[in-house]
């Protein structure tokens, strides 16, 4: 028996609006991917030295307390703690890359699946901005706001479309 995807019910306007959004997600992915790689290039190297030459190379003082914050964590950080970071970034990419087909074949799990995974940033980006307003911050926070609102209402449209097509049978 051939398994049935179920596929969201949407206008061709919808359409090019989910593909936006998974094109946005893809890119969140990748990245998340050269962020991972880049974590991973820095397991065999001393963090510290590397932390150093930044600071140099973006003229920060390191006698200020934000590099001094920096090289104390430096200092600190292990091989494992580098490689469980690296794991992190690749499994929240490949969330994102599974989010980015779903939206792109607009698939309805995946409509859902962006609704939530924007919800769950919401709390952390208000709470950011709560402590330190910024207008990137603002600027996160907006757009995150506007893609659930987005999905949410071609969710929403779908589903009128589904209740509609169930009555006319």
């Amino acid at each position: 028996m051939a398994r049935r995807h179920r596929v969201a019910r949407t206008d061709p306007g919808h359409k090019r609006g989910l593909r936006t959004v998974a094109l946005i997600e893809a890119t969140k992915g990748l990245l998340a991917t050269a962020a991972g790689f880049l974590v991973l290039s820095l397991v065999h190297k001393d963090i510290w030295d590397v932390v150093a030459s930044i600071l140099e190379f973006l003229h920060i003082n390191p006698d200020r307390h934000f590099a001094q914050v920096l090289l104390d964590l430096a200092d600190r950080i292990t091989a494992t703690q580098l490689w469980m970071l690296a794991g992190g970034l690749f499994a929240y990419s490949m969330l994102r890359f599974i989010e980015a087909y779903g939206l792109w074949r607009t698939r309805v799990w995946a409509e859902w699946l962006a609704i939530l995974s924007g919800l769950v940033y919401m709390p952390f980006e208000i709470h950011e901005i709560l402590h330190k307003s910024t207008p990137l911050r603002w600027a996160l926070l907006l757009i995150n706001i506007a893609l659930v609102a987005y999905v949410a209402s071609v969710r929403y449209s779908g589903q009128r479309l589904d209740r509609a097509a169930r009555q006319e049978v």
